[in-house]
């Protein structure tokens, strides 16, 4: 499952930064402020959790911990949910989209809670 995160890390962060060099110059004449920043902070929350797949598949490669595969797919999950409303809203101006980004953003910190369970796990 290593080198699966390691893959699924590695094209998230590429997808990452052709996503915020769209918006930075392809979007921003076209959206509002607010949205504008909405969007910025889907890239950002992007990736960071893209450097966290990254991570748990690092980890991985060394370590077998119990709850490291919950941790990586969960920030996977995070990132679809969150960062895809944020742009999907930024893109559409449906702000309904909005409803999602708490889930996503509770995918981000279960991820952070089973990294953490995982480590001290296999201390």
């Amino acid at each position: 499952m290593a080198k699966i995160f390691i893959l699924i890390g590695s094209i998230i962060m590429g997808l990452s930064v052709a996503i915020g060099a769209f918006g930075a110059h392809g979007l921003e004449p076209r959206l509002t402020e607010r949205m504008m920043k909405n969007y910025q902070t889907g890239v950002q929350y992007h990736m960071v959790h893209g450097l966290a797949i990254l991570a748990v598949g690092i980890i991985a490669l060394k370590y077998q911990l119990p709850g490291l595969n919950g941790a990586g797919w969960s920030f996977l999950i995070g990132i679809l949910l969150f960062s895809g409303s944020l742009y999907a809203m930024a893109l559409t101006g449906i702000t309904k989209l909005g409803a999602i980004t708490p889930i996503g953003g509770l995918a981000f910190i279960v991820g952070w809670v089973l990294l953490a369970i995982a480590v001290m796990r296999g201390l």
